[in-house]
């Protein structure tokens, strides 16, 4: 009998190598400065992190949820829909991703506006996800470990339990919603981009967040903008070309900024 992996190791280890594989084709796509919203100059002077100390806090944010997640599968893994041998119907499968999809969404608006209007917070724990001004992939989840912890880490915990999804079912959920969150820090728009065509939380909203002028809006994240829309903090952009190539996303004419 061969040896074989459970679905609960590959659930805790495979979004973190999807997180490193596809930010890694990011890297690699960087060179193309057409496509960019923030020229190469820019992602080096402006950003207040080196890369090797972002390098660093996302290593130990993945170390802290891929602990949390043997301890989450360790103690559901008598509950899971696999032990009974079932196969989950595809409307279900949807059904759970859905409702992870919903469930994180509203989770990451709140603390993250939280985060943002509290002052104590903001200044000693989410100032530190600001200190990329300039967001490129791999430093996506770069956040204060508590900040990890609290929006990202829970939040998935969260995902996980109130869907009702299996150890195998949040391998392919938690793969998404990694790669979705690369997408949105990449810095790059690129032509045929799936994400920028089904999903209006894309690389340029999520951009506009990170700027001065943006800071109170386009919380929402990784998925939909229904929250901001909902109450009051979406700001929709316009990409115009630079001059030296690539795009810039700017609050679109209509939309005032405090």
């Amino acid at each position: 009998m061969g040896f074989q992996i459970s679905d609960e190791l590959l659930g805790t280890f495979v979004p973190i190598i999807v997180y490193w594989a596809y930010s890694g084709l990011y890297i690699c796509l960087g060179c193309f400065d057409n496509y960019r919203l923030h020229t190469k100059q820019d992602e080096d002077e402006k950003n207040l992190v080196s890369k090797s100390t972002v390098l660093k806090g996302v290593l130990l944010q993945q170390s802290i949820q891929a602990v949390v997640a043997i301890i989450l599968f360790t103690v559901t893994g008598d509950d899971s829909q696999d032990a009974s041998g079932e196969k989950p119907s595809l409307i279900v499968l949807a059904s759970q991703f859905v409702t992870g999809m919903v469930i994180l969404d509203t989770w990451q608006y709140f603390m993250h506006r939280y985060m943002h209007y509290n002052k104590f917070l903001y200044k000693h724990i989410h100032s530190q996800h600001h200190r990329l001004v300039v967001p490129y992939a791999f430093g996506a989840l770069y956040n204060h470990p508590a900040e990890g912890l609290l929006l990202d880490t829970i939040g998935g915990v969260l995902s996980f339990l109130l869907s009702g999804m299996s150890p195998r079912t949040s391998i392919f959920f938690f793969s998404f919603a990694t790669i979705k969150t690369v997408d949105d820090h990449c810095g790059l728009w690129l032509p045929g981009n799936l994400f920028h065509a089904v999903f209006k939380n894309n690389t340029a909203y999520h951009d506009v967040h990170h700027q001065l002028y943006g800071s109170k809006y386009n919380f929402s994240q990784p998925f939909f903008v229904t929250w901001d829309k909902m109450l009051g903090t979406y700001m929709p952009y316009t990409l115009e070309k630079r001059e030296e190539g690539g795009f810039e996303a700017r609050p679109a004419k209509d939309c005032k900024a405090d």
